[in-house]
C-alpha cells in the first residue's frame, strides 16, 4: 500500500503495464481458440454424431452464431446496471466453461440415447453462447480501464492481436487435429 492507503498495482515485468493486463490478454486469446475452435468442427459433429441433415446441422450452427451475436446485450445489461464490468466477466466466464464442460460430456458416447447427447450438447450450447457474448463488452473495456489515455492504443493493439490470433489459430488447428483422430472422441 501506498502512503494514501491505496493497493499498488504489480506491474507486468517491469513495464507500465499492470499485471491483470496479461490475465486478460491471455484469456481473451484462450476464449476465441476455443469459441472458433469448437465451431469450425460444429457442423460436422452435428451431422457426423447427430446424424443429422445438413439443412438442420446447418440451421442449429447458424442459431448458435446469432444467438453469440445477440448476448453482448445481456452482458452489457448484466455489467452497467447489476453485478459491474469485473464480476459479469467472472461469473460469464465461469457460464463458458461449465458450457464447453456440458457440451463435452454430451459428445461422451456411451453416456446414453441420442435424446440425453441432443439436449446436453444444446444447453452446452447455450451456455457459451451466454459466455462468450455476455463477456464481450466488457473486457475490452475493463482493459481499456486499466490505462490513462496515451497508452491506451498499445493495449488495443495486444488486445485484439490476441483476439485475432487465437481464433486464425484454432481455426487452422482444430480441423488437423480432428484429421489426425487426436483425442478420445472422433466424430
Amino acid at each position: 500500500y501506498d502512503s494514501w492507503g491505496h493497493a499498488k498495482q504489480t506491474k507486468l515485468c517491469g513495464s507500465n503495464y499492470p499485471l491483470s493486463i496479461a490475465f486478460i490478454v491471455v484469456n481473451e486469446f484462450c476464449e476465441r481458440f476455443s469459441y472458433y475452435g469448437m465451431r469450425a468442427v460444429l457442423t460436422l459433429y452435428f451431422i457426423n454424431f447427430f446424424h443429422w441433415d445438413e439443412n438442420l446441422s446447418t440451421s442449429v450452427y447458424h442459431a448458435f452464431s446469432a444467438l453469440c451475436y445477440f448476448t453482448p446485450v445481456i452482458g452489457a445489461i448484466m455489467a452497467d446496471s447489476w453485478l459491474g464490468k469485473y464480476k459479469t466477466i467472472i461469473y460469464l466466464s465461469i457460464v463458458y466453461v461449465v458450457g464447453h464442460l456440458i457440451k463435452s460430456v454430451g459428445a461422451i458416447p456411451s453416456l446414453g440415447n441420442q435424446a440425453v447427447h441432443v439436449v446436453l450438447s444444446m444447453v452446452g450450447l447455450f451456455l457459451i453462447a451466454l459466455g462468450t457474448g455476455g463477456i464481450k463488452p466488457c473486457v475490452s473495456a475493463f482493459g481499456g480501464d486499466q490505462f490513462e489515455e496515451e497508452h491506451r492504443s498499445k493495449f488495443f493493439s495486444v488486445f485484439y492481436l490476441s483476439i485475432n490470433a487465437g481464433s486464425l489459430i484454432s481455426t487452422f488447428v482444430t480441423p488437423v487435429l480432428r484429421g489426425r483422430k487426436v483425442g478420445v472422441f472422433v466424430f
